[in-house]
């Protein structure tokens, strides 16, 4: 039997039993268990708790946004005019090649040997003279309107120098800027159309009295020649009869034109295109060069049209004309006739409208729905949405500035769900 060593020399000793020391061990091991017992518990419990989702994020934000009109367009020469023959007999051997420049009233175009009986008669000469007529009214015609286009041309640019003026002072709104700045650039193509009009008619006039004059008697010989020349200043464009060889009258010979006078003809949806207003913006890229040329729309056509699409579905569209109005002149360097470009027409646009990523968006039950991120949860929330442009959405109501959303929720995502951010780091 053992002694305590915590007694006194003169008490005699208290005896100890023999198993108190184990039981102090198996009482201290005791507890080391349960200890771990519940670590081990708290571990497995932890572990199975539903773990926060990460997901993309996006704040609502205000800023500019456009809608767009995104197809694919043809540019054209505005005002091209082809030559034909007057009147039938042998074509000598066209030497033009497209784009050879040619001058009005000057180039030669083609040359003809008429047969030089073929007019004679009292029916062609009667024929003859009333086309001089109506061409003496078409120049008269045109000429006129060349002067009216002119002092159009001059209201349209002094009302935009005013308002110019006026916005500098902050008088105007940038809006009545832009439809001023319209007014001009339409006075101005205005006023090239008809100079181009009086061109064609004092062309019409000249060859109009050369067949008159060669319809006299003994006017058309055997060896007599005729003269085609150019009606307007410009280019060849298409060489349509190269070859010598007998033609008809009225048969198409060649085709001319400016190419510095560009417009770009756009295909949309007939749907599309009603809510396209003359005037509104167009964005023209993927033209050839660096940075993209700016258009207004002339003339939304009033036929529309029916077309097969590449995957084979019948659509109704119609015809969008555009102006260029950059770079000065309507013509960027390199691009002519018939060249492809990429058409954005703005269809609506707002400088600062609250918006959050199309992606966000989803519909249930014909209502349209966002995740809210209300803390370290996702709250579902239904929302109002304005215009959209297939990136960005207008919010009308639901949300306010600075509200975070999810963007391209899946399916694991729901109402009350513990999310988290997603880091998504840029290389």
């Amino acid at each position: 039997m053992k002694t305590s060593p915590d007694v006194s020399p003169d008490q005699p000793p208290v005896p100890i039993p023999m198993g108190a020391n184990v039981s102090n061990k198996s009482a201290r091991r005791g507890w080391w268990g349960w200890i771990a017992a519940v670590v081990l518990v708290g571990l497995i419990g932890w572990g199975l708790m539903p773990r926060a989702l990460p997901v993309e994020i996006a704040r609502l934000e205000t800023a500019p946004l456009q809608v767009t009109i995104d197809e694919e367009g043809v540019t054209q020469v505005r005002h091209r005019y082809v030559v034909s023959a007057p009147v039938a007999g042998h074509l000598r051997r066209i030497g033009l090649k497209p784009g050879a420049p040619v001058v009005a009233g000057q180039t030669v175009l083609a040359v003809l040997e008429p047969g030089g009986a073929d007019m004679l008669d009292a029916r062609s000469q009667a024929q003859a003279e009333a086309r001089v007529r109506g061409a003496e009214s078409a120049r008269d015609q045109a000429v006129a309107q060349v002067a009216a286009a002119q002092a159009s041309l001059e209201l349209a640019r002094n009302e935009a120098e005013r308002l110019r003026t006026l916005g500098a002072r902050g008088l105007v709104s940038a809006r009545d800027r832009e439809v001023a700045d319209t007014n001009l650039v339409t006075a101005e193509q205005d006023r090239r159309g008809a100079e181009f009009a009086s061109q064609v008619a004092i062309h019409e006039l000249e060859q109009a009295q050369a067949l008159l004059l060669r319809a006299q008697p003994g006017a058309g010989g055997d060896g007599a020649t005729m003269a085609i020349t150019s009606p307007i200043d410009g280019v060849v464009l298409r060489v349509w009869q190269e070859s010598a060889r007998v033609v008809s009258g009225g048969l198409p010979l060649l085709e001319v034109g400016d190419p510095a006078d560009l417009e770009v003809r756009v295909e949309v949806l007939s749907r599309d295109g009603v809510a396209i207003e003359p005037g509104a913006k167009v964005r023209l890229e993927q033209w050839g060069g660096i940075q993209p040329l700016e258009a207004r729309v002339r003339l939304v056509e009033p036929a529309a049209f029916t077309k097969v699409s590449a995957l084979g579905v019948e659509e109704q569209r119609v015809n969008v004309i555009a102006d260029l109005i950059q770079p000065a002149g309507g013509r960027a360097p390199g691009l002519g006739d018939g060249y492809r470009v990429e058409a954005r027409i703005v269809r609506w646009e707002g400088d600062v409208v609250p918006r959050i990523p199309a992606g966000a968006l989803f519909q249930r039950d014909g209502v349209w729905q966002v995740f809210l991120v209300d803390g370290p949860k996702a709250v579902l929330r239904t929302v109002e949405p304005g215009h959209s442009n297939g990136v960005h959405t207008e919010i009308l109501s639901g949300l306010a500035e600075g509200d975070e959303v999810i963007v391209y929720p899946s399916d694991r995502v729901a109402d009350g769900k513990r999310v988290t951010r997603l880091e998504i780091n840029a290389p």
